[in-house]
């Protein structure tokens, strides 16, 4: 086992102290995922968002004694603050962290495969993963790690079990791949595709190409399809060994025919002057290219064409995200299916550690396939990740995990298939707490899924959380490292789903959170939410709530503030926000109110005002940029008045979303981020910079052919000027869409094709024109999302996105999900 001090030699370090030169086991870069402190190196990262160093102090309190920080840290002081603590001290940890998975990666001969390209990676990767697993004892990197951090972190994982490794490797700007190569290693590689993902970051698509064929200088052998031109010239140029494939031109597979069959693509192929067939499970075009690149290496491993027929069937889709939805009895359900290696089951478990919205955490977990580690050690490990995530019970599936079941306590249950599980399936076992499924996909998991999942409609709004964390993190940079972020998460984060939503911000450390009225503070409050939260338009009859729960009301007008002292027990402390009107002329104190505000105050002192803040009326607008300059103007002034009569400093704040963009001068103490955060820049002007967080998706109920001038829907308003096919869809104005969307002003997508909404928009459904699409009931309709923008919408009918978000009713079902 490596120790400390070796550890030292290989990063090039300087060792500020060395207390106890134990070996060192697991590596750690965010201080939220500590499961095992024994045996934990931490690297404090300062990257964009975080610096690892504000952690150091909690996580030496929870027992790590292993920590790389960089050089401006004074050494003396950590030797003070953390005398039990090995520490080395290097110019960047992220640099150490990967020189030490590079000199990791050097202990093993073992054949490695590298893939990269512009898409398809992750699938390649676990699709390879799965169709070599009867070969050999198969490690690949976790989900998408494929990143400057996540590439050390999934070759740490390697050990002398495993005979072969698949790793990905992504990158977004130039000098990138020089630093993954050397950590991976590859002795085969797979170039999937090349295309316009991270266009932006490179000067050109020749550029990016030559960037990541730095990935394969030392392959003994890389895979690609040689249609894509400018990728075969690049190799062939370069002289890379390769094995290709094409189906246009002649290549060491060549694909002769490719037809459609039902649900399955047949493809005819020559390949070593024999003509061969071939069925694949899929009939989408980017599924049968995955496919062909991992039929290409199988090929090359000579595996017997009648084996690969066999695995080929076997292949599933891959779940590329990890989804969070509401479930029976008030649980909620973490969805990971088809992914149960070890590596996965940690990130899995931290996700299920971070929600505090039910203190019960259930873990259901089949065995654990191809971990290239001994029984016992694997379920040894399982049984501690457990253990260390404070999981409250566990329901293991699965003939071998039921072997080591005394390894789980007695909070624990096991059977031997998922079958048994559901036979004596009991809902009431089951009530407020989260529960995370995860199991290798010969166990169906899905079918447990479903019995978990509450019974709704098929109208569904899926919220990315990757996309929100993006958002979030891009009006971050925005800021100076001072100002405090207030987050918006009123009317149930703008239809999103508050407490889910600010749980991942809690997790990803804002500072305040803002609701409009008491009732959605208690029910944060109520999920576990810590953070202070600011009660915007609190009632005089929610006071005693907003006490009790610990919320921070904002007070605006001195009829309010009485009412607020009047209820205040004597001596009893309290915490405010002072509201000014500047111009906005809707709520808020302006400077003649100041002289009886302050009275009353001088009088309650258990009352802090915690921060002042206002609201400008036309940020978004560059017309209203003179009112907004005198709004901040104006707001100034009455902050510098407001902390002189108090005699100490508040928060002051001003600045909303579109604020943040035009006006970062402004940013005072802390600023609020609303809409922003969901995806739509209130300004327009850097729209491209943000990701759609919400897609609102329903399903065809029926297909009908209609005749011409017959109509369609309430009052006949849909007139079939030609014979037509309609499709009714299950979402209507009481889920939330618009009436105002009737008569061909709203469209929704289907099968990537978009359909006109015939007639008028009802209560429960709608009708769409689907003439010339292949559609059938149950396929999905895309109601909005990054297809169909929330802006486009709001423009058809006059209105904002903020409505169209919000108006999203509550009896559609939400789906959180991170990939």
């Amino acid at each position: 086992m490596l120790t400390f001090q070796q550890f030292n030699l290989i990063v090039k370090g300087k060792l500020v102290q060395l207390v106890q030169p134990l070996p060192i086991v697991h590596l750690l870069t965010d201080s939220r995922k500590l499961s095992q402190p024994a045996g934990t190196v931490f690297f404090a990262i300062r990257g964009k968002w975080n610096d690892g160093h504000e952690y150091l102090a909690q996580l030496y309190s929870l027992g790590v004694r292993r920590f790389v920080v960089e050089e401006q840290t004074n050494a003396e002081e950590l030797k003070q603050q953390y005398p039990e603590a090995d520490i080395v001290q290097v110019p960047h940890s992220l640099e150490a962290l990967q020189a030490l998975a590079e000199w990791h990666r050097t202990q093993f001969q073992i054949p490695v495969i590298g893939v990269t390209g512009s898409n398809g990676k992750t699938i390649v990767k676990e699709w390879l993963a799965q169709l070599l697993s009867p070969d050999e004892l198969v490690l690949k990197s976790p989900r998408s790690y494929n990143s400057q951090l996540g590439v050390p972190l999934s070759v740490w994982q390697l050990n002398s079990n495993h005979s072969l490794a698949i790793f990905e490797a992504g990158i977004s700007l130039p000098g990138e791949m020089e630093k993954l190569q050397p950590i991976i290693q590859p002795t085969l590689g797979i170039f999937t595709n090349i295309g316009s993902a991270h266009d932006e970051g490179f000067t050109s698509r020749e550029q990016k190409l030559e960037e990541k064929l730095k990935f394969f200088t030392a392959v003994d052998l890389l895979f690609y399809c040689s249609d894509y031109e400018q990728l075969h010239e690049a190799v062939q140029a370069k002289g890379i060994p390769a094995f290709t494939w094409s189906r246009k031109q002649k290549a060491d597979l060549t694909i002769a025919s490719t037809t459609t069959a039902g649900y399955k693509t047949i493809i005819v192929f020559g390949y070593q002057g024999q003509k061969q067939r071939l069925a694949l499970p899929f009939v989408d075009e980017a599924s049968i290219e995955n496919a062909l690149h991992c039929l290409a290496v199988l090929l090359y491993r000579k595996v017997p064409l009648s084996e690969i027929q066999d695995r080929l069937e076997k292949l599933q889709p891959v779940a590329m995200r990890l989804e969070i939805k509401e479930a029976i009895n008030g649980c909620y359900l973490i969805d990971d299916t088809y992914n149960n290696d070890l590596a996965g089951l940690n990130i899995a478990l931290d996700l299920l550690a971070s929600q505090p919205q039910r203190s019960n955490h259930t873990l259901i977990l089949s065995d654990l396939l191809e971990s290239g580690l001994p029984e016992k050690d694997l379920y040894a490990s399982v049984a501690e990740l457990v253990q260390m995530h404070k999981v409250s019970r566990v329901i293991g599936i699965g003939v071998t995990i039921s072997k080591y079941s005394n390894m789980f306590g007695s909070s624990s249950f096991f059977y031997e298939n998922t079958a048994a599980f559901l036979n004596q399936f009991n809902t009431d076992s089951f009530r407020d707490e989260v529960i995370l499924v995860k199991g290798a996909r010969v166990f169906e998991f899905e079918k447990i899924v479903q019995a978990f999942q509450q019974k709704v409609h098929g109208t569904v709004l899926e919220v990315n959380l990757d996309a929100l964390v993006h958002n979030l993190n891009y009006y971050r940079s925005r800021l100076a490292p001072d100002t405090k972020l207030m987050v918006m998460v009123k009317a149930f984060a703008y239809g999103s789903g508050s407490f889910e939503v600010a749980n991942l911000l809690q997790f990803h450390r804002v500072d305040y959170l803002a609701v409009a009225y008491a009732d959605e503070g208690v029910l944060l409050r109520e999920h576990g939410i810590t953070l202070p939260v600011m009660v915007m338009n609190p009632s005089p009859d929610s006071f005693a709530k907003t006490r009790h729960y610990n919320l921070e009301p904002e007070i605006y007008s001195l009829e309010q503030l009485r009412a607020f002292l009047e209820q205040l027990p004597d001596d009893a402390p309290a915490k405010i926000h002072l509201k000014m009107d500047t111009g906005m002329h809707r709520l808020g104190f302006v400077a003649e109110d100041f002289d009886e505000l302050f009275e009353l105050l001088k009088q309650h002192r258990q009352v802090k005002v915690v921060s002042t803040f206002s609201h400008l009326a036309g940020a978004d607008e560059a017309v209203y940029n003179d009112f907004s300059y005198q709004q901040i103007k104006n707001f100034q002034s009455l902050a510098t008045e407001i902390e002189a009569r108090l005699g100490y400093k508040v928060i002051k704040h001003i600045l909303n979303s579109a604020g943040i963009i035009r006006f970062p001068e402004h940013q005072l103490d802390m600023v609020r981020l609303g809409i922003g955060l969901y995806g739509v820049e209130a300004t327009g002007a850097d729209q491209d910079a943000l990701r759609a967080v919400s897609m609102l998706k329903t399903t065809v109920s029926q297909v009908k052919s209609i005749k011409q001038g017959e109509t369609v829907g309430y009052s006949r308003r849909g007139i079939a000027d030609t014979d037509r096919t309609t499709a009714t869809i299950a979402i209507g104005y009481a889920d939330g869409y618009d009436r105002r969307f009737s008569t061909g002003v709203g469209e929704v997508i289907i099968n990537g094709r978009k359909a006109p909404i015939i007639g008028n928009v009802c209560m429960d459904m709608c009708m769409v024109d689907v003439t010339g699409i292949e559609v059938k009931a149950g396929d999905e309709a895309i109601v909005f999302g990054p297809q169909l923008t929330l802006v486009d919408l709001a423009k058809r009918i006059g209105t904002i996105p903020y409505e169209l978000l919000t108006n999203v009713s509550a009896r559609v079902k939400r789906v959180f999900y991170t990939e």
